[in-house]
């Protein structure tokens, strides 16, 4: 393990883009400086999916997570800083870079949103075909 203050990582889900430090602690998790209940509006579903790398590794109470997240919607962004963690934990311990990645929580899902093109409705929706 490398002396440092911090472990950082980046993590990406359609426009979201999260930036997550771990640092020595208690266990605590603030996202863009508020703690992370506030800031999922209570959603115990999303929070417990945030902690899932952390979970998964017995690390919950070793670390704080300190989160800076941008762009998305709630679920991109939850895919995202769940990502940024699992990468900051390899970064602060090696060893755990096998079981993350079994758990696949080093992929990043890389589904964006398709562009509307011209003369469809949508990305793909036409006007109804009509044979006479």
């Amino acid at each position: 393990m490398a002396e440092a203050t911090y472990f950082y990582g980046l993590g990406r889900r359609k426009a979201a883009t999260a930036r997550a430090r771990l640092y020595k602690g208690k266990g605590t998790v603030t996202i863009n400086d508020k703690p992370a209940a506030d800031y999922l509006d209570g959603n115990k579903t999303l929070l417990a999916e945030i902690t899932d790398p952390l979970a998964l590794v017995n690390k919950q109470k070793e670390f704080d997570v300190t989160i800076r997240v941008q762009g998305g919607g709630t679920a991109g962004q939850v895919d995202a800083i769940k990502l940024a963690i699992a990468k900051a934990l390899t970064t602060a311990h090696s060893d755990l870079r096998p079981t993350l990645k079994k758990a696949e929580l080093l992929k990043r899902d890389s589904r964006e949103k398709e562009r509307k093109k011209y003369g469809l409705r949508s990305a793909r929706k036409r006007e109804q075909f009509s044979k006479r």
